[in-house]
């Protein structure tokens, strides 16, 4: 299953190509992700995420809503790094 994830910018860069990029929170787990879809981005919005490009600015509230639900399904294990894995866990399955 595909999933779009949403994610707080916390900040806006363009990279050495002029790729607008950015540091996005999700809860906590920071990733960088590609924000040329998403002009009007900017730190403080929320953005569904999928594949490190951002799709589209969101509200915060479908971002708590949605964030709510896939931690339920138990679909927020990829967000993870392995150094943010408890000692003797291996990757999060597929």
């Amino acid at each position: 299953m595909c999933l779009g994830v949403p994610g707080r910018v916390e900040s806006v860069t363009e990279d050495a190509l002029g790729m607008r990029m950015g540091r996005v929170s999700f809860g906590g787990v920071v990733k960088e992700v590609c924000l040329a879809y998403v002009p009007e981005a900017k730190a403080g919005d929320h953005v569904l995420v999928h594949v490190g490009f951002g799709l589209s600015v969101i509200d915060e509230e479908e971002a708590r809503r949605t964030l709510e639900a896939l931690a339920t399904m138990g679909e927020l294990s990829e967000l993870r790094t392995e150094a943010d894995r408890p000692p003797g866990r291996g990757p999060a399955a597929p």
